[in-house]
């Protein structure tokens, strides 16, 4: 009997211990820290494919580095178990606090989008066995634009238009360090054509209000002009308009089409 006892006992111990610290070599991610109590006794990180849920909680699949954590409560700190509820608003209100969005929410499950350090990170939170916590953080390097002022002055003499991709801090008017090369060709574009006027345009997706989208299309415009004429472009060649979710070229019932939406056109006047 006690050469059955010992094993038993070492194997209870072990449980224990394994649900008291974390697995060996995981940790949190960098952008979010877990709730108190909480141990991760699962992690991987990969290239693969995330489930996740539109804004219409539509199922689509997304593809990227992810990050997956399994949190399991500490039962030996005798606290008591988080409702589903409280687990999702408590990573809904850190993802929001750090510019992130809300997508889709439903009981026991969020959905969430982030634009940080110029990568787009697509999070979901799901909770399972009662109060266990499976995240997953799916990181996508975003498209890089690289356009020449040649290139711009081509399409506006075609087109008399041209959409670029300027990225812009999540929900303001600031422009994202990667987005500056840029603004430098459309400097240099203004600089190849001395006659050439335009008018910088900014568009949003409709996510939100369509009052506060229209105001953020005009300010971040009117941050690429401000940008231009700091570089020694003359005001009076160039103006500023903001369309807000006005002037859709995308479906905004897909994430592909919301990113289509959320851009800077120049125009030729």
């Amino acid at each position: 009997m006690k050469k059955l006892i010992l094993p038993v006992f070492l194997m209870l111990i072990s449980i224990t211990q394994l649900f008291s610290q974390d697995m060996e070599g995981c940790k949190d991610h960098p952008l979010l820290t877990r709730m108190s109590n909480y141990v991760i006794t699962e992690c991987t990180q990969n290239f693969d494919n995330l489930d996740f849920y539109n804004s219409n909680g539509e199922d689509v699949l997304l593809e990227g580095n992810l990050s997956y954590f399994w949190y399991v409560l500490d039962t030996e700190t005798g606290k008591p178990e988080p409702s589903y509820l409280q687990i999702v608003k408590n990573y809904a209100n850190a993802i929001i606090k750090i510019g992130g969005k809300k997508i889709y929410e439903e009981e026991g499950l969020g959905c969430y989008e982030l634009n940080k350090n110029g990568k787009l990170y697509n999070i979901k939170v799901s909770c399972t066995n009662n109060s266990d916590i499976l995240l997953y953080v799916l990181e996508m390097e975003p498209m890089v634009q690289e356009i020449t002022a040649n290139e711009m002055l081509d399409a506006l003499n075609k087109d008399g238009y041209l959409a670029l991709n300027i990225l812009f801090e999540t929900g303001k008017s600031v422009i994202q360090t990667e987005s500056l090369p840029i603004v430098d060709q459309i400097f240099e574009l203004m600089k190849l054509d001395l006659t050439l006027k335009i008018s910088i345009e900014g568009h949003t997706d409709n996510q939100g209000d369509a009052n506060s989208n229209k105001k953020l299309s005009v300010d971040r415009a009117k941050a690429v002009m401000d940008a231009i004429i700091a570089k020694g472009i003359d005001k009076t060649r160039l103006s500023f308009t903001g369309w807000g979710q006005e002037k859709p070229v995308g479906d905004n019932r897909t994430d592909a089409g919301r990113t289509q939406n959320r851009r800077v056109e120049i125009v030729k006047k």
